[in-house]
């Protein structure tokens, strides 16, 4: 059985719906940085930087990064649609995955503690580093839309690691009112994932209700 680290509206809803659409047996466990738990002295032992999502495989491997998650779990299960077996789509599916954690995770880190960033900010710095962090991941998402949106790399009828990343991330970094207004056909597309039986089920239990309404 896999045990999965994570938390309420986190980037954990990815891996609890990739685990599902792999059909594996595995175990939630609260935990997290930000919120004091039984499981949080198991998450540091398994993760210094106690990040979630954390995945510990059978055998008692320990997983971290989304997209390792993610890539290892499509590759465990080559059924499940994680990922393509096609090459050129699979290698455009690792692509997306990596340009998410390493864009769009960046900066929703800034916007989230920038004081990590700036510990001796004067007045105001702060204030300005959040908002640069806004427009930078705002662009980074139309990129995302730009390069990604289309039939090679893009599936929202039938989801994958990417789509399933993409959908949880830009719910909870904030980025969907942005993807509304600039790249509206993008935001169509995600909501066609965010009606998928397995991802609305998941999204709707960590309480992201509104966004997925009908």
């Amino acid at each position: 059985m896999f045990r999965l680290f994570g938390a309420d509206r986190s980037g954990s809803a990815a891996i609890e719906i990739a685990l599902t659409l792999c059909g594996a047996d595995y175990r939630l466990m609260g935990a997290s940085s930000w919120e004091a738990g039984a499981g949080q002295d198991e998450l540091k032992r398994l993760n210094p930087l106690m990040q979630v999502p954390t995945l510990v495989i059978p055998g008692g491997g320990v997983m971290t990064e989304s997209a390792a998650i993610l890539t290892h779990l499509g590759l465990a299960f080559p059924l499940s649609g994680l990922l393509s077996s096609e090459t050129l789509e699979r290698a455009q599916q690792l692509r997306a995955l990596a340009y998410l954690t390493t864009n769009c995770y960046a900066s929703i880190g800034l916007i989230d503690y920038p004081e990590r960033w700036l510990p001796d900010a004067e007045p105001g710095q702060l204030d300005r580093l959040v908002a640069g962090a806004w427009s930078k991941l705002h662009s980074q998402w139309d990129v995302f839309a730009d390069v990604f949106n289309n039939p090679l790399a893009w599936h929202p009828h039938a989801p994958g690691a990417v789509e399933t990343l993409a959908c949880v991330v830009s719910q909870w970094s904030g980025a969907r009112e942005h993807l509304r207004a600039s790249r509206p056909e993008f935001h169509g597309s995600l909501e066609v994932v965010d009606h998928h039986p397995v991802i609305k089920a998941v999204l709707q239990r960590h309480g992201w209700r509104g966004e997925i309404s009908g």
